[in-house]
Formats: structure tokens, C-alpha cells, sequence
């Protein structure tokens, strides 16, 4: 099993900078997979970036592509999204998954391929 807790969403002006960050916990390891999804009210879940549990590899949404970081701290067991020039579209609940598996071996960019979820954490963007 693996616990995750997001933290540092809240309320950010465009053009403004959000840092979330998520605490994972229990049976990780090098075969996972780490990813940011985003859920807007009324739409479906959306992939916003992946990274290997290494943190070798990362792939991000054309939506926040040049604009933001996901990193990994292995030390903490943490994992960060970093998003800059922050437009009213970001707007979303943001959530924390891993997947025991490598990101070759499955579709990376699906909320199906994850098994575990954080609860999420609120970004609203105010125009």
C-alpha cells in the first residue's frame, strides 16, 4: 500500500507561481511511476506531469509544457509540481498518483493506470 498527502494548493493570481507538493508513504520504490493529475468541476480527470520514482525520466501535458517542474526527493520521499505563469485555466483540484510499474509499460498519461490517489488539493487561479 502507498499513502499520498497533498499540500500547497489554495488561491494564486495569473501570471502568479504554485508549488504543491506530495508526501508518499509505505511500499515505494524504483519501479514507480509518480504523476500529477488535475480535475476542473464538471470535466474529467487530466494528466498534468509524470516522473520515474528516480527521477530519470519526466513527462509533462502540452496544457503546462515550458511552464512548470515535476521533481522528486528521494531523501523525503516527496514529490512537487511546480507551476509558473499560472493562467485561470490551471484551475483544479490537483492529485498525487503512483503506479508500481515502469512508464514504458503502460499508458502514463491515464488516471487508469494509477492504483494509488492522494485526496487532492484545491489551485484556483483568480483572473
Amino acid at each position: 500500500q502507498v499513502q499520498l498527502v497533498e499540500s500547497g494548493g489554495g488561491l494564486v493570481q495569473a501570471g502568479g507561481s504554485l508549488r504543491l507538493s506530495c508526501a508518499a508513504s509505505g511500499r515505494t520504490g524504483s519501479r514507480y511511476t509518480m504523476a500529477w493529475f488535475r480535475q476542473a468541476p464538471g470535466k474529467e480527470r487530466d494528466f498534468v506531469a509524470a516522473i520515474t520514482w528516480i527521477g530519470l525520466w519526466t513527462n509533462y501535458a502540452d496544457s503546462v509544457k515550458g511552464r512548470s517542474t515535476v521533481s522528486r526527493d528521494n531523501a523525503k520521499d516527496m514529490l512537487y509540481l511546480q507551476i509558473n505563469s499560472l493562467k485561470a485555466e490551471d484551475t483544479a483540484v490537483y492529485y498525487c498518483a503512483a503506479a508500481p510499474r515502469t512508464y514504458s509499460t503502460f499508458n502514463y498519461d491515464g488516471p487508469g493506470g494509477y492504483d494509488y490517489w492522494g485526496q487532492g488539493t484545491q489551485v484556483t487561479v483568480s483572473s
